[in-house]
């Protein structure tokens, strides 16, 4: 009763915090709740859990770290708190697993107890040495509240499991330079061998430029950072959670970071502190000169190419050498308040980890979910050659659609009835666009797609839906959108209309795909050709568990036909106590 009166108490106080949203994203950089930090959490509610996503049984989690394969095991790592459901004391906390689907906990792998990183262990990755030895990078505050870079090794390297990790006394190995912003020094990249050299990269600020800071070393201890940064653009802001990684000009694999020829590009991501959300590019890395160049065809900057264009923040890929392909972590912050994780007892998910490989034309990344987690699908059901005229909205029965996987093909007749883009419209980016014509916003072609987690009444839904506009000459835009405006009845949550285009061209080929993973409080959405990415957070009041419905809709003059439907109950995975 004692800790049930404390929790009312500081629940009541909380009333009177602010939920701040900035430049149309999550909430920018972590805030603090001390009074919340190590409130454990009276009862978990279960009501918007995941089912089929990474999560732990309680209290907060966020950036997954150091993924790796080692010993026959996937193993993760990641920020969590394990005395309650906000931000605070942060620990790695570690799980295994052989498919990426079923999870073992283990103890956590690193926690604050040595000076160089008593005030925080922060986020990093982790490398495989010669001889299959691995280590941990990552970011500890020290007494003086400086981003400092250790190291972490396993106390035992032939134990698959990793079980425990040892802080050697001769960290830090990097520390932040004189003049240097020691509070924005963190996140050091998985370390490559090139050159007869160890590079990694941290991520960093000068001024307004994001910055990504080369460091070198012969033996992984010593290391020495190079005059010039590795890659920086201006106006973005304080880079977090850099991912630097090879990708093949041709197919589908993944290639090791050390990898370097003249078949191979370079990938450069960048978390941004300011908005909460990530971009990448994509170009050449110039050995002798040790710097990376974007191509000229891509934007560098807060407009540029995303690997998700919704909740995704934090994300970190590795290389799998059991399957040859390179893995995608990415965080899903919750939507609602922090006064409601804590009521709930938890927040965060990580997304189903996802094969990234470069597209045929070598413009942008495809991203599509691991072939590991069909095995999870359950009851199936199919819908073919259903038509969808203006206003029509057709329910798919038959499995849970609270908790599903559903992949479909819409087929277009013709794109006459395709809008105009309105010039107007070009200083508007897909999320604003997508807000300004959502899916009850009659369309010529489209808005046509899915009503996921919708109530019997459509009272609430969660559409992911595209409309199409006629630009100029014959080209036509693709809009996909995951607009969580009418998600929930509950007023005080975050509900963004997000949004990406799609490049694809529709002049030979009229039609288009959309698999999306449905999961309580979660939808991932991945569009046409696995080209554009969308996730959402939602909390629906009435639309939950066995009152959850799934439609396909169109609210479009042309009429749209569902070609194929094929949608799946999923199963939890026997093993979760991540």
């Amino acid at each position: 009763m004692d800790t049930l009166k404390k929790f009312l108490q500081v629940l009541l106080l909380a009333c009177c915090c602010v939920f701040v949203i900035k430049n149309d994203a999550v909430e920018a950089s972590h805030n603090v709740y001390p009074e919340f930090q190590s409130l454990a959490a009276v009862k978990v509610n279960r009501v918007h859990r995941t089912a089929f996503h990474f999560q732990p049984p309680s209290n907060w989690i966020n950036d997954p770290n150091g993924p790796m394969y080692f010993g026959g095991l996937y193993h993760l790592f990641y920020q969590y708190n394990p005395k309650g459901a906000v931000w605070g004391n942060i620990v790695w906390a570690h799980s295994v697993s052989k498919d990426l689907i079923n999870w073992e906990a283990l103890e956590p792998a690193i926690y604050p107890s040595k000076p160089f990183d008593i005030n925080g262990c922060w986020s990093g990755s982790a490398t495989i040495l010669p001889g299959n030895k691995p280590i941990i990078l990552y970011t500890g505050i020290d007494p003086q509240n400086r981003q400092v870079q250790n190291y972490a090794i396993p106390a035992n390297a032939s134990d698959p499991y990793l079980r425990q990790w040892i802080k050697p006394d001769n960290n830090p190995l990097v520390v932040p330079d004189a003049g240097m912003n020691a509070t924005a020094f963190r996140d050091p990249t998985t370390a490559w061998w090139i050159d007869g050299h160890w590079k990694m990269l941290v991520g960093g600020r000068r001024k307004h430029r994001g910055v990504a800071h080369l460091y070198r070393s012969k033996d992984f201890m010593h290391w020495v950072k190079a005059h010039h940064p590795f890659h920086s653009a201006p106006h973005t802001g304080m880079w977090e959670c850099p991912d630097f990684y090879p990708v093949p000009l041709v197919g589908k694999f993944g290639l090791d970071t050390s990898n370097f020829g003249v078949d191979v590009k370079h990938v450069m991501k960048v978390s941004l502190d300011e908005t909460r959300y990530e971009y990448y590019t994509i170009g050449k890395y110039f050995l002798e000169k040790d710097r990376y160049v974007p191509d000229k065809a891509l934007v560098d900057g807060w407009s540029g190419l995303r690997y998700d264009y919704g909740n995704f923040y934090a994300s970190k890929s590795f290389f799998d050498p059991a399957k040859s392909r390179r893995i995608l972590w990415g965080w899903a912050n919750e939507s609602d308040t922090s006064q409601e994780d804590v009521a709930k007892g938890w927040a965060g998910i990580q997304t189903i980890p996802r094969v990234v490989w470069l597209s045929p034309d070598r413009k942008q990344l495809l991203q599509w979910p691991i072939e590991e987690l069909e095995t999870l699908r359950g009851q199936k059901v199919e819908l073919n050659i259903q038509k969808l005229k203006l206003g029509d909205y057709v329910e798919v029965k038959g499995i849970t659609a609270a908790q599903a996987d559903v992949d479909v093909l819409f087929s277009i007749p013709s794109l006459d009835k395709a809008e105009d883009f309105d010039p107007s419209w070009t200083s508007l980016d897909a999320q604003r666009l997508c807000g300004l014509k959502g899916s009850k916003v009659q369309g010529g072609l489209g808005p046509f797609g899915l009503l996921t987690l919708a109530s019997q009444n459509l009272e609430e839904f969660t559409p992911v839906f595209f409309r199409i506009f006629k630009a100029q000459g014959s080209r036509h835009l693709v809009l996909m959108c995951s607009d969580a405006t009418s998600s929930s009845l509950q007023n005080n949550l975050y509900k963004p209309s997000f949004a990406g285009f799609v490049d694809i061209d529709l002049t030979s080929y009229k039609k288009l795909s959309l698999r999306s993973l449905i999961d309580h409080s979660v939808v991932e959405s991945f569009g046409p050709g696995a080209k554009t990415c969308i996730t959402s957070r939602v909390y629906p009041t009435l639309a939950v568990n066995k009152e959850a419905h799934l439609f396909v809709f169109n609210n479009g003059t042309e009429t749209i036909t569902v070609e194929s439907l094929t949608a799946w109950s999923m199963n939890a995975p026997k093993q979760m106590n991540a």
